[in-house]
């Protein structure tokens, strides 16, 4: 039997892989409209370090759910899956297909997952993991939640502090693991079919230039003033998940003069490389996933092809 839920596409990759030109053609090849799946991107005021489309991009290609926090604000899973879901009615409703584009793993699997019943973030509890975290290392709390919760540890990597620290966080506050949780969500059907598209190079040697490239691009184009305005704010800190972002935290640490700009720049590679790496691990255990190689001169027509295939 047919299956008669409205199409929603799915394009997600690596950083730098050239998600957001493909999804801007995709836009005007097709008329998706764009819904950004990046918890980076949420953030206004935070443009260069995020490589944020810019004013004639977002005119050419509008995004939905760019620049709709302030970076003293917090932004969870659960609220972009309800922002989402409200965007993506919207699209449909007026007969459009919509089409989410970004890195954000966990944004896509509590899209589509649905959401727990996990307590809220405790900041008390959230610090005294950090601080264990300084000072005994990623390791310890993943050998830790390893014991607490086997099952979130196994899907865990051990140098993925946001969601190790997340499911450490769910059990002290709870006393329940949140593997024990999950299992309690009542199953339901997501209310769009979705086709799933992975876009990653071939070789990882062409993504690692394409990303020292763009760390140098940013840095030409006033990054480092970018976060200078935004220290001087006064009201932000490195801890907050907006200047934990890849880049954010290493210029902010180069501004307080803990190192030069040749380390800044060694550093935000490697973190963003580190970043990449991540979001390929997750890409490779996502269930129906069509790979697409980045690298391609016809990764356009390709996806064309795809999406044709499948029905809009």
């Amino acid at each position: 039997m047919a299956d008669a839920r409205p199409l929603a596409i799915l394009l997600m990759g690596p950083t730098a892989a050239g998600k957001t030109d493909l999804a801007m053609a995709l836009h005007e090849r097709l008329g998706c409209e764009l819904i950004s799946v990046d918890s980076a991107l949420i953030y206004r005021g935070m443009d260069i370090g995020t490589a944020k489309p810019g004013p004639e991009e977002l005119a050419r290609a509008p995004h939905r759910l760019i620049d709709i926090r302030d970076p003293s604000e917090a932004y969870s899973a659960a609220d972009f899956r309800q922002d989402a879901l409200c965007e993506m009615r919207q699209i449909t409703a007026g007969g459009r297909t919509p089409l989410l584009v970004g890195g954000t793993m966990m944004y896509y699997q509590r899209l589509l997952a649905g959401v727990a019943n996990l307590p809220a973030a405790d900041a008390e509890v959230r610090a005294e993991i950090e601080f264990q975290a300084q000072q005994q290392g990623l390791g310890a709390l993943h050998d830790e939640l390893a014991r607490v919760d086997p099952e979130s540890a196994a899907r865990i990597h051990p140098n993925d502090p946001q969601r190790l620290m997340r499911a450490l966080e769910v059990y002290r506050v709870s006393g329940r693991s949140m593997s024990e949780l999950w299992r309690e969500q009542r199953p339901e059907t997501f209310p769009w079919r979705t086709l799933s598209i992975g876009m990653a190079p071939y070789e990882r040697s062409w993504l690692h230039r394409r990303i020292a490239e763009r760390f140098e691009q940013m840095l030409e184009k006033g990054f480092i003033d970018e976060v200078a305005s935004l220290r001087a704010r006064g009201d932000l800190v490195v801890g907050l998940p907006s200047m934990k972002c890849v880049g954010y935290r290493q210029a902010w640490e180069y501004l307080e003069g803990r190192y030069d700009m040749d380390t800044l720049r060694y550093k935000g590679i490697v973190a963003t490389r580190q970043l990449a790496k991540r979001q390929l691990t997750w890409l490779r255990g996502w269930r129906d996933l069509t790979w697409v190689d980045a690298q391609r001169g016809d990764a356009l027509d390709e996806v064309l092809k795809i999406v044709r295939q499948c029905g809009t």
